[in-house]
Order: structure tokens, then C-alpha cells, then sequence
């Protein structure tokens, strides 16, 4: 009879050993050994890693054949999604929580992840669906006071179960047979029968396969809150990605309002959307129209631009602001918030070789207000403008010089897109017709690779050379 023991396998190379070790016999790696349930039987080891004993090389040990299916002949049933009452988590899932589906969730502590699940169960409560919400970081009472001073609506009606043991909690699973579960946190749940603390490599692993396993059975919609590193990846090991349906960040500072939930992984929709919330004393609040609150809180002062990017499939307009000044370091510094720190490295190299701005001697700031982040190429432009315009010391949109008519009505503020390539030109980016669009609504003047071929034409339509003449 086969017998269920543990054993240690190495991620790395399939060497299996009795115990833990810091470095794998087999191939040498270190820190890649994660305990692992086995499954023995005969002498034989029945984990499929290689190696066990009485296998012939290659063979199939008289398994039956399958019988592929033309993937025209397979029925795919329509499976209605669960709304979840939020427009901008309901984007983000492709238009809702899919019953069955695995959702992982992560962000940095503090961040309004639990705030967050709780409003969805809250409004999935109030439509009549049976929710669950499995607590292994906080008691009942913990919750029911966040619940409370937050005010959410419907949350007090969602059943809680406050557990870190999966046999018990798989157990209420079948049970209670919720349409949705949440489970906060997956790091803090374990297996008795592996010997590993909560939260390790081999915990998180089994976990997380018995809990999809028990989702697909029962058709529970299961989301799992996931713990972050200190430099902001997904803890514990990468096949928890890989098991998952759908893998969610939610980002942003604690000490900033806007909150930007992302799907990193969907299986069920895009990858390319973004939801964006707002952080209140009252819990999270959705941003119907980022565009217009980015728009009203942008500053008309030297080194300050506006960038139309896009979010999925909506146009979002986002502020960036640059610094520049003279450094006493060698190199100067370069820091950058919300973007990548090696594009801002490419546009003031381009900056310098084909536009004639040198910042060797000065130290340069940009950052994305409000907490966004934007990794798209279509922002270079923008960062080129602000540092121009910081650099220079003019409003971009064409601030009045000396010689113009000081009766003249004032340049609409700039809004600007485009890729800086390494010869100076720009070049288009996707949904250009949109951003200019969106543009156009608030009344700012664009910049786009269209109308502006090279980044010289770009800044001396966006950032005149001459400096403004300093206030009296």
C-alpha cells in the first residue's frame, strides 16, 4: 500500500533528500531545497521527478492512452461572471469574479488590500451571493472593528472564519460551498502534515494546489492575499503565479491617496487594465475619472508637463514634474519615481547628443504625481519636456518671453506622448488618435511624434530656449 511521507526536493535540479539542506547535493544551488509531499510506494518514488526505482527509461508503466479532441469539438459552457459591485475591480477581472477561478492578490502592507476585499464581499453579501472571508492574520474582532469604522456596506452580513489550519478550512469550504471566498492571507495558512512553517516554499506551494483544487470542485470563486518582499515581487515561490487564474497588484504609497489596482496574469480578460482608487478616512473610494483629478491638481510652473498614457483601453492624463539643479556630486544623482530609472537615463542622453541640453553637472528629478506608475515607452516625451522645461526655467505650452505682447492671451497647458528614439526622432506609440482625444477634452494644447517628428521640433514647440524673465 502506497504511503504519503515528506521529503525534500530541489527546485532547481530534482535531487530529493530525507531532510532540509542549505545547499543541494545534486547540482550545488543554494537555498532551492522546499519539503514536498511524496507519495511511495513499493520502493518506487511516484513524485515524477526522475530517478525512482523500477521505471524503464521513457516508458509509460501500461497507462491508457488518450483520446485527443479537436478543439472545434469542445463545448465551452458560458459561465455568467459575479459582479462584484466595483466598476474598477469588475475591468480589471474582464467583467467580474469567475466562478472556479484562483485570484491572487498582492500588494505592500498597509496598502487597503483587506479594505479592498471587504468592500467586494460586502456588495456581493448585499446582491445575495454566499460569501466567506477566512482571516489567519486577524481575529473576528479585528475585522469587525475595521468593518465598522470604515462603514461598508454589507459588511457585518459576510460569514468570517478566523483559522490558519487547511483541513479546517477546506473542510467549511465544502460545508458552506460560498459563491466567493477570500482567504487573507495564503502565507499564513499550513498543512499538519508537512513539517515546514506557515509561509514557506513547500507551505505555500501545498496550500495553494489543494485550495485550487477544492475551487474548481465546488465552483467557489477563491481570492488569495498574497505577502510582498521588500522590493515589492510576490513572496514564496513562482509556481504560486503559475497555479493561480489571475494574479492582481494593487499599488500605490501609503503616504498618497491613489491606489492602482493592475492585473499582472488573467485568464480571463486583458492584461492591459487598470483600476484606480482613492484612499479616504472612510475606505477606499472609487476614481471614476482619473483624467480630470490629475488634470485640476497639475501645476503651471517650470518643469511641469502633462502625459496622455494609457491604462488598458482609457486614456489617462497624469502629471510629471522634473527638477533640475546644479550638483556638488560626481556623477549627479538621478532619481526618478514612476518610471523607469533606465528610460530617464536614455531620453537625457538623447537630450544632450541631439538637442543640445547637457545635465552632466546638475542633478535630476522626475516623478509621476500621485503614486502612478508608467512603464510604457510613450512617456519619454513627457520626462524630455519636464526636464527641458525645469532646465530652461519656462511653463511648457510657450510661457510669454521678453519680446512677445504682454496683452496676449497665455498658451493652453501642454499635453504630450511619444517614444524618444536614440537618433533623436519620435516615434508613435499605440491609441494615438485616443490620448489626443482625451487631450482635446480638457483643453490642452498636444505634442505628439505627428506633428512633431524630432524632439528638437517637440521643444521648440513646447519649451521656447529663452529663459522668462525673473518676477520684479
Amino acid at each position: 500500500m502506497a504511503r504519503v511521507v515528506t521529503a525534500h526536493v530541489c527546485s532547481a535540479c530534482g535531487h530529493e533528500s530525507p531532510r532540509w539542506l542549505g545547499q543541494c547535493p545534486g547540482c550545488g544551488a543554494w537555498g532551492t531545497l522546499a519539503e514536498e509531499r511524496v507519495t511511495r510506494g513499493g520502493g518506487s518514488s511516484s513524485t515524477g521527478r526522475g530517478g525512482g526505482g523500477g521505471r524503464s527509461s521513457g516508458g509509460s508503466r501500461g497507462a491508457p492512452a488518450g483520446r485527443p479532441t479537436r478543439l472545434a469539438d469542445v463545448t465551452a459552457p458560458r459561465v455568467p461572471r459575479l459582479q462584484t459591485g466595483l466598476g474598477e475591480v469588475d475591468r480589471v477581472l474582464g467583467g467580474g469574479l469567475v466562478p472556479g477561478s484562483l485570484v491572487l492578490l498582492g500588494g505592500s502592507p498597509g496598502i487597503g488590500k483587506s479594505t479592498l476585499l471587504n468592500m467586494v464581499l460586502g456588495r456581493l453579501a448585499g446582491d445575495g451571493r454566499r460569501t466567506l472571508y477566512v482571516s489567519g492574520e486577524e481575529s473576528a474582532a479585528q475585522v469587525r472593528l475595521r468593518a465598522e469604522r470604515l462603514a461598508i456596506p454589507g459588511a457585518l452580513d459576510v460569514p468570517i472564519l478566523a483559522e490558519t489550519d487547511l483541513d479546517t478550512v477546506i473542510a467549511t469550504l465544502e460545508q458552506e460551498r460560498p459563491d466567493v471566498c477570500v482567504i487573507d492571507s495564503v502565507q499564513t495558512l499550513h498543512d499538519a502534515e508537512l513539517s515546514g512553517a506557515p509561509g514557506s516554499v513547500g507551505q505555500v506551494r501545498e496550500v495553494a494546489s489543494r485550495l485550487m483544487g477544492v475551487a474548481k470542485r465546488l465552483d467557489v470563486a477563491t481570492v488569495l492575499v498574497g505577502h510582498v518582499t521588500k522590493e515589492g515581487a510576490l513572496a514564496g515561490p513562482r509556481v504560486l503565479e503559475h497555479l493561480v487564474d489571475c494574479v492582481l497588484q494593487f499599488e500605490g504609497e501609503r503616504e498618497r491617496t491613489y491606489r492602482t489596482l493592475r492585473a499582472q496574469k488573467n485568464r480571463f480578460g486583458s492584461t492591459n487594465e487598470a483600476g484606480v482608487f482613492e484612499m479616504r478616512d472612510s475606505g477606499l473610494v472609487e476614481v471614476l475619472d482619473p483624467s480630470a483629478r490629475f488634470v485640476g491638481e497639475a501645476t503651471r510652473a517650470p518643469g511641469s508637463v502633462v502625459l496622455c498614457a494609457m491604462e488598458g483601453t482609457r486614456p489617462l492624463l497624469v502629471e510629471v514634474q522634473a527638477l533640475v539643479s546644479p550638483s556638488e556630486l560626481v556623477p549627479p544623482r538621478r532619481v526618478c519615481n514612476g518610471i523607469d530609472r533606465n528610460r530617464l537615463a536614455l531620453v537625457l542622453a538623447v537630450l544632450g547628443r541631439h538637442a543640445g541640453l547637457s545635465t552632466s553637472t546638475s542633478d535630476v528629478f522626475v516623478n509621476v504625481v500621485g503614486g502612478i506608475r508608467i512603464d510604457e515607452p510613450g512617456a519619454d516625451l513627457a520626462v524630455a519636456l519636464a526636464v527641458a522645461s525645469a532646465a530652461r526655467g519656462v511653463v511648457p505650452g510657450g510661457a510669454p518671453d521678453a519680446d512677445a505682447d504682454p496683452d496676449a492671451p497665455p498658451a493652453p497647458p501642454v499635453a504630450c506622448f511619444g517614444e524618444v528614439g536614440l537618433t533623436g526622432e519620435l516615434r508613435g506609440v499605440a491609441h494615438g488618435d485616443r490620448r489626443l482625444a482625451e487631450a482635446r477634452k480638457f483643453g490642452l494644447a498636444p505634442i505628439a511624434p505627428e506633428r512633431c517628428p524630432t524632439l528638437r521640433d517637440a521643444l521648440r514647440a513646447a519649451v521656447p530656449g529663452r529663459r522668462r524673465p525673473a518676477p520684479a
